[in-house]
């Protein structure tokens, strides 16, 4: 008897150590249920009218765009001049009359309206459904299947639709629309010396076939008077492939192997040569322009209204660099209009040109003063003045009016006291006078200018506060009207909250910087909370959200849910804020923002005593990938956790232009900053994440680096999800589920819910 005691007593106490363990999972589970219905693609069924997509009508005040109800959508004509929106064109006529054509019932409310286009001149619609492409006319309400020629991504047809460009066998051809006669244009072109075919970073091959399927898309300008275009000639013929092995192909047992045409930094590269040619004449003209890397090209080639002369901007390799030229498109010749320069790096996404009265003048943007600016050339090259100057950045041109020698331009920065992120549409005369702030509220706003100039459509939101769709004059900023506002009342019903926006300094004591705070929808100020990082340190990017719409569509928002304050900010070296602030990252990618994001977490806790700031995790994705790993490379003592996917974890290993862009030239310092030269280091828990079938980022820099793991004993774990690319992880259910089981386990300390099963 006393046996059979101490057996019970031994499984009572077996079920009080094991019973904890089992309830860790039923306790996350209501945790991993609300997470769940916050990811993005389950909000997307919430909210609906986040913003107006105004397709303008060419010369006119019209736009017509797409406005989604709860239940279908329509299609609305909003007239500027008249201040009237009407709908589109009759849809329950169209629905009956497409219904009778398909043979089967359309709803008015939700018509399948693909690749939908309005045709000013016959008052119609031009669509495609069913794989058929249709005609309506809005008057005469009838419908009947297209039957001009509709042409493709191998075609471009002039202006005056007299000529249509096509490839053949990698050589170019015209053909006239009117006696249908056919023009051979060239014939040394040749595989992977192509005329016209535009330039492809992602186009992938089966290498179980010989076939060279490279993009097929032409690349062609046209001049105005459709007499000559302007086309390149791509050499790929000693650019270096990088492979995929795919273990899961669509049919049979054998796996495949793909191949992408990749140049690795410093490595010979995909070159353009340009050449004009007069389609009358037959004639052919080289420009006077030495072959150039394909990703070197940043502005042009575009001819100017007149079609005496064509510009093209191009960088140097190592970005150090750029040149704009006009282009004679009688002789090739060239002259050169700007040059600018700079000892770090010129970067490609600031620089905007706008050219005047047929190149007369030209409006040209940099960061020669440190802030990106606008200036204003004359046709030969020299300087006129400078029209904007101060501590904000111009962040795009709109529209230029050359009768009176105004510009409108987007800029973030210039408003005191606002987020310098923040977009504004302003207006200045050219001689930087008459400076005008066209949009008034305190927040972001995404601006689309009318085709005449006269009005434009300003969607401007925040984080908190949802998008409002207007009508404006560009005259003075007026609004004329409320196009619509964003429906999120199911979204809020749900519990939603936006994040904290927060200011803090950077790590020089001086510099503010920005970022967000998620917090669960069930927050207790008396709990503690681990913190994640979620970072991406790009260069190129400002990650923080600063829209509504960004805020709702990201992981962020659900990992918050599982009761985690997740935090994004905007450190040094990142973009769209001053030249010095950018610099920090140049030749020091390794930099990964760090120490500004551990200073944002130290000092957000101390005014939130609810962050658990010895738990700190970080995630990220692609150059925030590598942000992930690296952190726990090179600051195990204060990151625990990293989820890393798609990392590109040894800059020698990654596309050649964006490491050549904020890398430079390939030196001791990428080695130095790689991932794989600091897999020694490792201490806290990694999950390393990728896609096998990436042709952004490729897999191999997942596999050194584990092989580098390995190699020095580390403790970390793999997962490799198959036929994924670059951006198939962001939406995989398995892999968002595993991202969030790794956090709660190893920096929350508890078992999460067994498989949980995340639904679409």
């Amino acid at each position: 008897m006393k046996q059979c005691n101490n057996f019970i007593a031994f499984i009572v106490l077996s079920v009080i150590f094991i019973l904890p363990e089992s309830l860790h999972g039923q306790e996350k589970l209501k945790d991993y249920q609300r997470a769940e219905k916050f990811i993005h693609f389950n909000v997307e069924d919430q909210v609906y009218n986040l913003r107006v997509n105004p397709q303008w009508i060419e010369n006119d005040s019209r736009f017509w765009f797409k406005k989604e109800k709860e239940k279908g959508h329509e299609y609305l004509m909003v007239n500027a001049e008249k201040n009237r929106i009407d709908p589109l064109f009759n849809h329950r006529k169209l629905a009956q009359s497409l219904s009778a054509k398909l043979n089967k019932n359309v709803s008015a409310d939700s018509l399948p309206l693909e690749q939908l286009k309005f045709e000013k001149k016959k008052e119609r619609i031009r669509f495609q459904t069913d794989a058929n492409e249709w005609l309506w006319n809005m008057k005469a309400q009838q419908i009947k299947k297209a039957s001009e020629p509709s042409y493709g991504k191998k075609e471009s047809v002039s202006p005056d639709s007299s000529f249509v460009a096509f490839i053949k066998d990698h050589n170019l051809y015209v053909k006239s629309l009117k006696t249908n006669d056919t023009t051979q244009l060239t014939t040394d072109g040749k595989t992977r010396y192509d005329y016209a075919v535009a330039d492809s970073w992602y186009s992938i091959k089966d290498e179980t076939t010989d076939k060279d399927n490279y993009n097929p898309k032409i690349w062609v300008k046209w001049s105005p008077d459709s007499k000559k275009l302007i086309t390149h000639k791509l050499d790929r013929r000693e650019v270096g492939k990088l492979y995929l092995y795919q273990s899961l192909p669509d049919t049979g047992m054998k796996a495949k192997v793909y191949s992408y045409e990749r140049p690795l930094p410093g490595e010979e590269a995909k070159k353009y040569e340009y050449y004009i040619f007069d389609v009358e004449k037959k004639e052919k003209t080289r420009v006077d322009i030495p072959p150039f890397a394909s990703f070197l090209s940043n502005v042009g080639p575009e001819w100017t209204e007149n079609g005496e002369k064509i510009y093209l901007a191009r960088f140097n390799r190592g970005y150090k660099s750029i040149d704009l030229f006009y282009i004679d498109p009688k002789t090739g010749q060239t002259k050169t209009i700007v040059q600018d320069s700079s000892d770090t790096m010129v970067e490609y996404q600031m620089i905007n040109c706008e050219v005047i009265n047929n190149g007369e003048k030209v409006l040209w943007t940099s960061e020669r003063d440190g802030w990106n600016h606008i200036y204003l050339y004359d046709g030969n090259g020299k300087l006129i003045n400078q029209v904007t100057e101060g501590e904000f950045v111009v962040r795009d041109i709109r529209y230029i009016d050359e009768k009176t020698g105004a510009v409108w331009f987007v800029a973030g920065g210039k408003e005191s006291g606002r987020d310098p992120y923040y977009r504004h549409l302003y207006k200045a005369k050219l001689d930087g006078s008459e400076m005008k702030l066209l949009t008034t509220e305190h927040a972001d706003h995404d601006i689309s200018v009318g085709e005449n100039g006269k009005y434009f459509v300003d969607t401007y939101s925040r984080v908190d506060l949802k998008p409002h769709s207007v009508l404006r004059r560009m005259d003075d900023g007026k609004i004329i009207r409320e196009i619509q506002q964003a429906n999120v009342d199911k979204l809020e019903s749900m519990g939603y909250k936006p994040p904290k926006m927060f200011k803090v300094k950077a790590r020089d004591g001086k510099t503010n910087i920005y970022g967000v705070l998620y917090l669960p929808s069930d927050f207790d100020p008396d709990k503690k909370y681990p913190v994640i990082d979620a970072s991406y340190s790009g260069p190129q990017a400002v990650y923080t959200p600063k829209t509504y719409t960004d805020a709702i569509f990201d992981s962020r928002l659900p990992l918050a849910e599982l009761g985690f304050a997740v935090m994004t900010v905007d450190g040094m070296g990142t973009a769209m804020r001053s030249k010095a602030f950018h610099n920090v990252s140049y030749k020091n990618l390794g930099d990964i923002g760090a120490p500004d994001h551990i200073g944002a977490i130290r000092q957000l806790k101390e005014r939130y005593d609810y962050l658990d700031t010895n738990n700190v995790g970080i995630y990220g994705h692609s150059a925030g990938g590598y942000d992930a790993a690296h952190a726990l490379l090179i600051r195990p003592d204060f990151y625990k956790v990293g989820v890393s996917s798609a990392g590109n974890h040894d800059q020698r290993m990654a596309k050649a232009w964006w490491p050549e862009q904020y890398m430079g030239m390939p030196g001791d310092h990428y080695a130095e900053q790689s991932n794989l030269n600091l897999a020694g280091n490792l201490e806290g828990k990694l999950l390393l994440v990728h896609g096998d079938m990436d042709n952004n980022v490729n897999p191999a820099c997942t596999f050194r680096f584990a092989a580098e793991l390995v190699k020095h004993n580390k403790d970390f774990d793999l997962l490799i999800i198959p036929n994924k690319n670059h951006g198939g992880l962001y939406d995989n259910p398995y892999f968002i589920r595993k991202r969030w089981d790794y956090f709660v386990r190893h920096l929350m300390d508890k078992e999460p819910p067994k498989e949980y099963n995340i639904e679409q």
